[in-house]
Parts: structure tokens; C-alpha cells; sequence
């Protein structure tokens, strides 16, 4: 079967799964402004990859790390943060009454941001030397999950109540730092577990390119 062909067929794959999800995500959320905020970045993320399909295809490692960010911001979408019923179980069981999801859709922000902007910084030969690479990409992933929480706090005082379950702190008054250490492991994660085999997948696309 011709390579293009399958790259057509994993790409109907992708976008046939994230509009499965999305629709799901969609049928009466737990609330729809809450579910609107959460779900916002996985559209801009689905926007980021139709725009750079054609002219700067990613790898496959990328693209499905994406996909599973988006998922993970839509089923918190749908559910809010503080009651995917999964992690309701989770934390019952753990003796704990808080619901832990967020913290997994803040890991997924530094895990998955850090293997994009890898991708593109070594391709666009930004950065030469790989000490360097990795702390600006930790840097990068901190400052956005940083970046992220300003948003939340903006959106805070513009709705007001209204935007309690998107904040999601559960009454957790570190619930800001440990989101953003959260979001620093997963780049760290990222990095040491996933170079390697991001490494082969960039050279496969520099044989094709």
C-alpha cells in the first residue's frame, strides 16, 4: 500500500476519533460554559493541525500525543474536572475526597506541549546543541502552564461564580503551584522517555523530505 495512503487513512482515523469524542463531549455536559472553556484549546488544537497538515506534516508520535491531549480536555469538557467519575472511584478508593483528574490534564500539559515544541525546534534548527534544547523546553512548558493559569484567573474575575468549576481547586489552596509542577514532570517525563523514539521518527522524515 502506498505511503500516502496510509498517512490518508491514520489522518481520517485521527480526525474521526477526536469528532467522536467531541460529539460525546457535547451532549449535555455537566455545564456548557464550563464545557466551552475546557474544550476550547482541543479546537485550537484540531485548527493547529489542519493548518500545518499540508505544509508542516508532524510525526506520528505528535500527532497522537495531541489527539490524546484533546480527549483529555474533552472528557473534562463534558464531566468538569472535579467529577469524571472514574477519578471519583479513584479517590474513594484511595480514602481521599478530592478527584484527581486535573492534575492528570495538567501533566498531559507539560508532557505533550514538550514533544511539539521538540519536534518543531529540531526541525527549524532553532537550538543546535541537546542540553539546551531540553531546558528551553522545560522552560517553554513551565511558562505555558504558567500562562495557562493567568487565564484561568482572568476568566475568574470576568464570570465569577460562574467560572468555579473551571478553576476546579476543590478548596485545594496550593491547587496553582501544584498544577504547574504537575505540567513539569510531564515535560521532564516527556523528554527522558520519549527522545529516543522521537529521534527515529525525525529522521524518517528527513529520508522523506
Amino acid at each position: 500500500m502506498p505511503i500516502t495512503q496510509n498517512i490518508s487513512k491514520c489522518s481520517l482515523a485521527w480526525l474521526g476519533l477526536f469528532l467522536a469524542v467531541f460529539v460525546w463531549s457535547a451532549i449535555e455536559p455537566k455545564d456548557y460554559f464550563t464545557w466551552f472553556l475546557e474544550v476550547l484549546p482541543a479546537l485550537i488544537g484540531l485548527g493547529f493541525i489542519i493548518w500545518t497538515r499540508s505544509s508542516f506534516p508532524l510525526t506520528s508520535l505528535t500527532y497522537l500525543l495531541i489527539l490524546i491531549h484533546c480527549i483529555i480536555l474533552m472528557v473534562g469538557g463534558h464531566y468538569t474536572y472535579a467529577e469524571v467519575p472514574l477519578f471519583d472511584s479513584i479517590a474513594e478508593w484511595m480514602g481521599s475526597s478530592r478527584n484527581n483528574y486535573d492534575k492528570v490534564g495538567h501533566l498531559a500539559q507539560g508532557f505533550v506541549p514538550a514533544i511539539v515544541a521538540r519536534e518543531i525546534l529540531i526541525r527549524q534548527s532553532v537550538i543546535s546543541t541537546r542540553a539546551w534544547l531540553n531546558f528551553f523546553i522545560i522552560s517553554f512548558c513551565l511558562g505555558f502552564s504558567a500562562f495557562y493559569e493567568l487565564i484561568e484567573w482572568w476568566t475568574a474575575l470576568a464570570a465569577g461564580e460562574d467560572a468555579e468549576a473551571f478553576l476546579g481547586t476543590q478548596g485545594y489552596i496550593w491547587d496553582t503551584q501544584s498544577d504547574m509542577g504537575m505540567a513539569l514532570i510531564g515535560a521532564i517525563t516527556a523528554l527522558l522517555l520519549l527522545s529516543r523514539f522521537h529521534d527515529k521518527q525525525l529522521r524518517s522524515i528527513d529520508r522523506k523530505s
